[in-house]
């Protein structure tokens, strides 16, 4: 069990977190919710011992092992992706390293005869002898090929990196798993691996994540961190959130009745308080008057931004053909003759493990890559805006948030850009905010401003809701299902993909495609689909034996 008591934190004059009292109990898995700032990434520090409070602690069970999502992806790179892993239990790592010092020893003495067997003994206690195969498990499960599980860290991109660390969060069964954002990054494959862990982990889990069905599908509770207090739910998202509307319902409803009461007796007292055979009746009706508080109804500091994608003209039958499209990257050919024809009412949801195949046909269809073979056509009446997944240069300038998007504003009209940005949660003196300075999340919002003010009829994401809120990803799904135009994206978001695709395709290894018609849980659930994971499945058995 952990549990945070009287946990106060100031930054400056504001306090982030006023007397938070919780309590985090074994065999349940928490998300922790909130909006963008309310401190929920600065509550796990504060729970896994890395910020201290202002005033308050938090208390761990004597002899448990707490175990954190590590967030800096390069501070492992001169180290073995195996011995990564394994560091997840520090105390095995250290036991391991000080075996081999003894045993590389050329002077093998009696003391180190001694220290050896009393090591031997805690690494047999620890399961140490299946420490690399438990290792090997869980890095196979994340999508990390056998062939790199020896490899330096620094030899793996950077959605490799992010299945490693997780792996050593994973590591070695922890007491408490302390988990931030640990979708992020990983493919869909990945996140439903995942999810079967923490459904079947018995221990301890509190977690961070803008994935709404990934919360659904693993949470036992929900804590909903506003106004600096932590308010804990039984229940996953969408039991909390169905119960936090219903309370502010009931409280409405019980406030209106209050206040009808109080109308009714106001009125009494006022008709007849100067009456003096009525007067003890008004006097106790004062009384009564006094007693009646109305409940304070806070609204949430929860803010969801408008989107709404409105094309500038209809889309004709001709949208976009793919014919053969080939393309080969450091030696791999992650696209083998890509073809397919996208209809008009088409919203494709691209899926499959490799991320940089998906970019880069994404980019080929914006013209920022030239195929090694193939090509494609954009019918007459599309125009096409693009959500990159590396925004890194559009935002390298002096540029207010003003002039950014006047610059692709068809109204050079700072009013009706304004719009656009009061849409997405700028308002009054952010427009002036210079570009550079703005958070992941601002920044995504700003390209999505970019989106909606282009007008077009084709709209291509490339990983939009990186970065993004629980509150900007619903908002962003909305407008994306009512967009009448034709969508083509990326997305790690399952219920993104399950709500707003009506076309799965996947690019294989290898780099051919695979297109079906069809929501994106019939496609899991396709023999197809069965057959593909059976053969996946078999491969790690064979890896491990």
């Amino acid at each position: 069990m952990i549990s945070a008591n009287n946990v106060t934190l100031r930054i400056g004059k504001k306090a982030l977190f006023e007397d938070v009292n919780i309590k985090f109990t074994e065999g349940n898995c928490y998300g922790l919710i909130g909006a963008n700032g309310a401190g929920k990434s600065t509550f796990l520090k504060i729970l896994s011992g890395s910020l201290e409070t202002t005033t308050g602690d938090v208390a761990i069970t004597p002899g448990q092992r707490l175990s954190v999502l590590e967030q800096d992806h390069f501070k492992y790179d001169a180290y073995p992706v195996m011995d990564v892993v394994i560091m997840g239990n520090q105390r095995l790592y250290e036991i391991m390293k000080e075996k081999d010092a003894i045993y590389a020893k050329e002077d093998f003495t009696d003391e180190d005869g001694i220290r050896a067997s009393e090591l031997e003994g805690e690494f047999a206690e620890m399961d140490g002898w299946e420490a690399e195969s438990n290792a090997a498990m869980l890095l196979n499960g994340l999508g990390i090929d056998s062939s790199l599980h020896y490899n330096e860290m620094k030899e793996l991109n950077g959605s490799e990196k992010v299945k490693v660390l997780l792996a050593r969060a994973l590591f070695g069964n922890p007491d408490i798993l302390l988990l931030d954002e640990p979708t992020n990054h990983l493919d869909l494959d990945a996140i439903a691996w995942l999810e079967e862990f923490l459904i079947n982990f018995e221990n301890t889990v509190i977690v961070v994540s803008h994935d709404r069905y990934f919360l659904n599908k693993v949470c036992t509770h929900t804590a909903d961190i506003d106004y600096g207090k932590i308010q804990l739910y039984a229940g996953n998202y969408d039991f909390w959130y169905e119960s936090s509307q219903l309370l502010i319902k009931q409280m409405k409803e019980a406030n209106k009745k209050k206040e009808e009461k109080i109308k009714e007796l106001q009125e009494f007292i006022s008709r007849f308080s100067a009456n003096a055979s009525k007067s003890k009746q008004a006097t106790s009706r004062k009384r009564a008057l006094e007693k009646i508080e109305l409940d304070e109804i806070r609204p949430s500091s929860r803010k969801y931004p408008y989107i709404d994608f409105r094309p500038d003209r209809e889309i004709g039958n001709e949208v976009l053909t793919v014919e053969g499209i080939s393309k080969t990257i450091n030696g791999e050919k992650i696209l083998d003759k890509v073809t397919f024809i996208a209809g008009h009412e088409d919203k494709i949801a691209f899926v499959g493990g490799n991320e940089l195949a998906k970019t880069t046909l994404f980019q080929i269809l914006m013209g920022e890559m030239e195929p090694d073979e193939g090509h494609y056509k954009w019918g007459v009446t599309t125009s096409q805006a693009y959500f990159p997944k590396d925004s890194t240069q559009e935002f390298d300038n002096d540029y207010t948030i003003v002039d950014w998007l006047t610059g692709y504003s068809p109204v050079k009209d700072v009013t009706y850009v304004r719009g656009f940005l009061g849409r997405m949660l700028f308002a009054g003196e952010d427009g002036v905010k210079k570009v550079k300075v703005l958070s992941g999340g601002e920044k995504v919002r700003c390209l999505l401003s970019k989106m909606m003010i282009s007008g077009a009829n084709c709209l291509i994401f490339d990983e939009p809701t990186n970065h993004l809120d629980m509150e900007s990803i619903t908002a962003l799904n909305n407008g994306l299902i009512k967009f009448p135009g034709v969508a083509l994206f990326a997305c790690h978001d399952h219920q993104f993909v399950q709500t707003t695709a009506n076309r799965i395709m996947e690019i294989l290894p290898g780099g051919s495609l695979v297109d079906k018609i069809t929501t994106y849980d019939e496609y899991l659930a396709s023999d197809e689909m069965a057959r593909k994971r059976t053969v996946y499945t078999k491969q790690q058995e064979e890896d491990e034996n």
